[in-house]
């Protein structure tokens, strides 16, 4: 048995006596600390949003811009609520965290209007009017609220439409190349012919084949998310582990079960990640689509924009399109989320 002598117990006692007080003093002096940063920067955010009102509203225009006076308004009281905010820390640990995830974006985004109205509505840097102020483009949407709701609900149903189409049938497309060889061999030269030409090549002939404008942007829509789906969910039939297989069958699993309960579960992964790369390549087909032929929707308004000159409701109809395929990308997410919830662990995307 060791010993230990009094000296090196004593030593170890004041140690230990010390450690607690001092994780008191570190775990109540981080709070005091993580405050004050997100307080200063909490009202530097509000400040620079304050500053946005004062250039808007005491800084004269070259052109006439609108009003400018309600969303100055809103803003001087953005910026003082963000001012109060800075209390929160010492409030609520919860208001601190959400102030820390936010404060530095509102405080960049309220940086970046003072210098882009300053530099269009004041000094006119840009050339106008492509460049219209903020305070223009977020008139826009009071003004003009029921076309942009109209042509929201119009690109939603068409993307839906084609998009829904083209999974289903490159799901089932990729299923077939990655489990049955005879279907492979009459599908591969098709698909190495039409993959690598975009859809909107084909823009000719689907208008000349289907009877609408409308049916010809589904299809333009759906060839465009199939493809990806096609090729991911054939990789991922393709590599599943053959061992998965031999204990199926070992337990007499029929071929069905082999495809719909061993192949298509561990092929998910990588169908959802040809499900993402259709979702954003069907956006720019749905623009270009409804710019064509299609008698609404943002790819039409954007269109009707343009050629009226009005650029603020261009950037408007943009602004819209951004909103609406983020969070179309994060329902796909979610969705990912709970089909894969039993392989989290090894889905790191």
């Amino acid at each position: 048995m060791t010993s230990v002598s009094p000296a090196t117990e004593r030593l170890s006692s004041q140690a230990a006596e010390r450690q607690p007080a001092q994780d008191d003093a570190g775990r109540a002096g981080a709070p005091a600390r993580g405050w004050v940063s997100d307080s200063v920067l909490s009202v530097l955010a509000g400040s620079s949003w304050l500053l946005f009102a004062f250039i808007t509203l005491h800084w004269p225009d070259l052109n006439d811009w609108g009003r400018g006076s309600e969303f100055s308004h809103a803003a001087i009281l953005f910026g003082a609520a963000l001012i109060l905010a800075a209390g929160l820390g010492a409030v609520s640990e919860r208001g601190a965290a959400r102030l820390r995830r936010s404060t530095p974006w509102l405080l960049a985004l309220g940086l970046f209007f003072s210098l882009w109205q300053a530099a269009t509505a004041k000094f006119g840097l840009l050339p106008q009017p492509f460049f219209p102020p903020p305070h223009a483009i977020l008139e826009v949407f009071l003004d003009d609220y029921p076309k942009l709701v109209e042509s929201v609900i119009a690109s939603i149903k068409l993307e839906l439409f084609g998009f829904s189409l083209g999974a289903c049938a490159g799901f089932v497309v990729g299923v077939l190349l990655g489990w049955s060889r005879g279907f492979g061999y009459w599908a591969h030269p098709i698909m190495r012919f039409i993959g690598p030409l975009p859809s909107i090549a084909w823009l000719p002939i689907a208008f000349f084949a289907f009877p609408s404008s409308w049916s010809a942007s589904i299809f333009l829509i759906a060839l465009t998310t199939g493809f990806p789906v096609a090729v991911l969910t054939w990789s991922g039939v393709a590599s599943v582990n053959s061992a998965y297989y031999d204990v199926a069958r070992t337990l007499g699993a029929s071929p069905a079960f082999l495809v719909f309960k061993v192949a298509i579960p561990a092929a998910l992964p990588q169908v959802f990640v040809g499900l993402f790369m259709g979702l954003g390549a069907s956006f720019a087909v749905l623009v270009t689509a409804e710019m064509m032929g299609v008698k609404a929707g943002l790819g039409f308004y954007l269109q009707w924009a343009q050629g009226w000159a009005s650029y603020a409701n261009m950037y408007a109809a943009l602004i819209v399109m951004s909103v609406m395929c983020s969070s179309m990308i994060t329902l796909l997410f979610k969705a990912r989320d709970r089909v894969l919830s039993y392989k989290k662990a090894e889905v790191q995307w």
